[in-house]
């Protein structure tokens, strides 16, 4: 997002985007859509990742701490200015775009939404996405004219739904049927399950294939955390172990009772 609004395209394919190359000689050709009017400053990131763990600590941690980007979003609000959210269906976006709602409510500014699409349609080809991270920079300003404005009404149904999951209790919260809910920890294990067999396998390979395959909004560290503890449960053998690099060992599911 802040390259969108720095009008500097990066396309060196020998630097960070060579990375999403794939073995070509240059990156892949984007259509450009125009930029984001506004600087790089005006961007402001509350990567809470409030889908998991307690939401009442959380939010105390967060009070605690008092993140200089939330300090930021309040001295604007505070100003006057216009909020334009840009969220997407993975389960970190929307609670993240839910807490935000509840925050918003103390305030009179304008609010407009921008929600990623699951797939987008060009001329020639059809591009599907699961968070704005795998948008490019120049495609941003495409997404604009998509922009709705968020009501007080809405402001306050959405905070609903997040006071909802904070006396949940849960300590994971998933999209089903389009709906954010706490969901028990062993929630997505059946995708490790699909993954891992009883042929040895490295973890980090592992958890390589299940982010490729499932592009859902989990990050490496929850797949790590299932798998220790499923190692733990004597539910997955480790056959090789390294010291201090679990993603390094190798594992497989364990047949034994």
């Amino acid at each position: 997002m802040k390259a969108a609004k720095s009008r500097v395209t990066i396309v060196h394919a020998d630097g960070p985007t060579a990375v999403f190359c794939a073995g070509k000689k240059k990156p892949p050709e984007r259509e450009h859509c125009g930029w984001v009017e506004g600087t790089a400053d005006e961007v402001i990131c509350l990567d809470f990742a409030l889908d998991q763990g307690d939401l009442k600590e959380r939010l105390q941690e967060i009070k605690a701490c008092c993140p200089a980007e939330l300090l930021r979003l309040k001295e604007y609000l505070s100003d006057g200015e216009e909020i334009r959210i840009w969220y997407s269906n993975a389960p970190y976006a929307r609670c993240g775009f839910y807490h935000l709602c509840s925050v918003l409510r103390k305030y009179k500014n304008q609010v407009w939404t921008v929600r990623l699409p699951e797939a987008r349609v060009y001329a020639d080809h059809t591009v599907s996405y699961s968070n704005w991270g795998e948008v490019a920079a120049e495609e941003f300003a495409g997404f604009l004219p998509g922009a709705e404005a968020l009501s007080p009404q809405e402001l306050r149904r959405y905070d609903a739904l997040w006071q909802e999951l904070v006396e949940d209790g849960s300590l994971l919260r998933a999209v089903v049927n389009n709906r954010v809910v706490g969901v028990p920890e062993d929630f997505y294990d059946f995708l490790i399950w699909k993954r891992l067999t009883g042929t040895p396998i490295k973890e980090a390979r592992l958890i390589g294939d299940l982010l490729g395959c499932y592009p859902i909004g989990l990050g490496d560290a929850w797949y790590a955390g299932r798998i220790n503890r499923l190692i733990a449960d004597g539910k997955i053998r480790v056959v090789e172990d390294e010291f201090q690099r679990e993603y390094a060992r190798v594992i497989c599911a364990n047949d034994e009772p």
